[in-house]
């Protein structure tokens, strides 16, 4: 029933190709407005938390706080009243981050009693979320998203093989210091191979036996070996996935992106694409 669906036209079309297509000029202009004002936002955020900038400037900070939240606020209706499926974009990941942005500034008008002072400050930390807006700006963004999302398996079976590695050696390490040397207990001698295993080496667990101390630059060694594994996944997978993924348009109904280079119609909800968008 694809040949039902028409194409997005008028003013909600032009709002839909400045707001969700990155590869327009009038979309490049808007993202790059955005991203500028998603990084002052949050550099305003983190000064509001420094008690010295706060009793100096705190009421220029608060009305540049309102400034970016209406600002925000009108930019998330945009998105609302251009996308065809509304509600599936306001479920969204990237829907749920622009809301979170603009409501703890919003939720602060309900709290105005000094006694919900605490709880106005925590809702206002929830400002920092506008940073993750910045990652929907980001040209390759989804080709990121995708690598990712084809790695979870291996990188899932990786982990968990990780897991046992720890555990294994973990207990061994508890039987060969014990708790004389301060490996106390099982999950603590594991909590040592993991810090270990990771080259973080924090040094408040360190082996005092030569066995141990063998078996500690082992685990050291494998450690090293074990950090490239994960980034050669990521690395395979967005090489592949950068190969597939040419076609960048989204579609004007359910914003979906991931579609084959020839392809004329959405293989999510059938709505046409803006053939004239494609790279």
């Amino acid at each position: 029933m694809t040949g039902n669906i028409k194409p997005r036209e008028g003013w909600r079309s032009v709002l839909h190709e400045i707001i969700f297509e990155a590869d327009t000029p009038a979309g490049k202009g808007f993202d790059v407005i955005l991203i500028v004002s998603i990084i002052v936002s949050v550099i305003i955020v983190m000064l509001d938390s420094v008690n010295t900038v706060n009793s100096t400037y705190g009421y220029i900070l608060y009305y540049f706080e309102w400034f970016f939240t209406i600002l925000f606020t009108i930019e998330y209706i945009l998105r609302l009243l251009c996308i065809g499926n509304t509600f599936r974009y306001a479920v969204s990941f990237f829907g749920i981050i622009d809301l979170l942005a603009i409501l703890p500034t919003y939720l602060s008008l309900l709290f105005p009693g000094g006694q919900y002072f605490i709880v106005i400050r925590i809702l206002r930390l929830l400002r920092i979320f506008r940073v993750l807006k910045l990652v929907k700006y980001i040209g390759e963004a989804n080709v990121l998203i995708e690598a990712f999302y084809a790695s979870w398996r291996k990188i899932t079976v990786f982990i968990f093989a990780v897991i046992l590695m720890v555990v294994i050696l973990g207990s061994l390490m508890y039987i060969i210091e014990g708790e004389q040397n301060g490996f106390t207990s099982i999950p603590k001698s594991i909590y040592w191979a993991i810090v270990t295993l990771t080259t973080v080496g924090y040094g408040d667990i360190s082996p005092k036996t030569n066995i141990g101390q063998g078996l500690a630059a082992i685990i050291m060694i494998i450690g090293y070996g074990i950090i490239a594994v994960p980034t050669g996944i990521v690395t395979i997978e967005f090489s592949n996935s950068f190969g597939k993924n040419k076609y960048r348009v989204g579609c004007p109904e359910c914003k979906e992106k991931r579609h084959d280079i020839d392809a004329a119609c959405c293989k999510y909800c059938g709505a046409e694409l803006n053939k004239s968008l494609k790279l």
